[in-house]
């Protein structure tokens, strides 16, 4: 038990279905033409007929295993034929940062109606801000809304709704939910992505037997001929892990599951793995990073052929690939 008296995990495995690709991680700091040391929690979308990459630079030295203590984080840009070889950009591409803005970060990119938009959270002196930017160059972005505090890992479904656009996103609901890490995911309508609301509980922590402390969104979602297809991140701690990468200490892991939403009504679950899509195995998830035993997808491609591409941030530290059939995660969710 943690001492919150909350039962510990345990050992988790990753699903069978998922293919880690020989390439990872596909892209880290060493490739990134400029002084960074964190790449990871990466949006990816296919976007005028190429693969684009948004990802996370935190600046540091990989070799004292130190960060910045200010103006820390910003976005960087890389572009791929394959999904797999990536060709980092020369400069960041976003950067929030003023009197009131600490950093802009954990970008997540959807395609609507051929244009690209990137959600985002936003460190402030007075809360976490849930950014929605679109862009149709990756050079200029328009901010379209912030949030209130306290809300990051938003994602947006790839089309409009019964007329409405659709985010999954996950608030920090600390002081109602004991002062302490119980978040869940919850879904919101807006007919013009500025203006939110409908607000409804899609999926709760204690929903999710491979989590004990919280859990949200994690890549946007894909639409099927079954249902649209989600990420969601589950956290889980255990005392007993002390200290495992560069932080003093670090007894958080976590882990990546998947679930089907209906079509046309995306509060409805239709199905979720009963066990982690993704859990921390290989070295460079569980070992020499800035936090050990993370996984964070941020991207998810569905190919013509059936094949998923699912994008993911590894230790905090690299970004990472790896891939399923498209109807076998279907059947995961529906434990088929």
């Amino acid at each position: 038990m943690t001492n919150t008296n909350t039962p510990i995990i345990g050992a988790l495995t990753s699903s069978t279905l998922i293919r880690r690709h020989p390439a990872n991680p596909v892209l880290d700091a060493a490739r990134v033409p400029y002084p960074t040391a964190l790449v990871f929690n990466a949006g990816v979308v296919k976007f005028g007929g190429r693969y684009v990459m948004v990802f996370r630079n935190d600046y540091g030295s990989l070799g004292k295993q130190t960060l910045e203590q200010t103006h820390t984080t910003d976005l960087g840009i890389a572009f791929s034929e394959d999904g797999i070889h990536w060709t980092a950009g020369p400069k960041p591409v976003f950067k929030l940062h003023d009197e009131e803005v600490v950093r802009a970060y954990d970008p997540r990119l959807t395609v609507i109606d051929g244009r690209c938009y990137m959600c985002f959270a936003v460190d402030t002196r007075h809360g976490i801000r849930g950014g929605v930017a679109v862009t149709d160059d990756f050079e200029s972005f328009e901010i379209l809304s912030l949030s209130t505090p306290d809300l990051r890992n938003m994602v947006l479904f790839p089309e409009k709704i019964n007329g409405n656009y659709v985010r999954l996103e996950r608030p920090f609901t600390v002081y109602s939910r004991g002062g302490k890490d119980r978040f869940d995911t919850w879904i919101s309508e807006s007919p013009d992505l500025i203006y939110w609301g409908r607000s409804d509980l899609l999926l709760a922590v204690e929903q999710v037997p491979f989590a004990n402390d919280k859990i949200g969104p994690a890549a946007p979602p894909v639409k099927t001929d079954k249902g649209w297809l989600t990420t969601f991140h589950a956290v889980d701690i255990d005392p007993a892990r002390g200290k495992h990468g560069w932080e003093p200490s670090w007894k958080k892991r976590y882990t990546a599951g998947i679930m089907l939403l209906d079509l046309d009504n995306p509060k409805k679950i239709l199905g979720m793995s009963a066990s982690p899509l993704l859990a921390p195995e290989a070295p460079y998830e569980i070992d020499g990073g800035f936090r050990n035993n993370v996984i964070f997808p941020g991207g998810m491609i569905l190919e013509d052929d059936g094949e998923v591409k699912i994008y993911y941030g590894a230790a905090d530290t690299v970004e990472c690939l790896v891939t399923a059939h498209v109807d076998d995660l279907i059947r995961l969710c529906l434990g088929q």
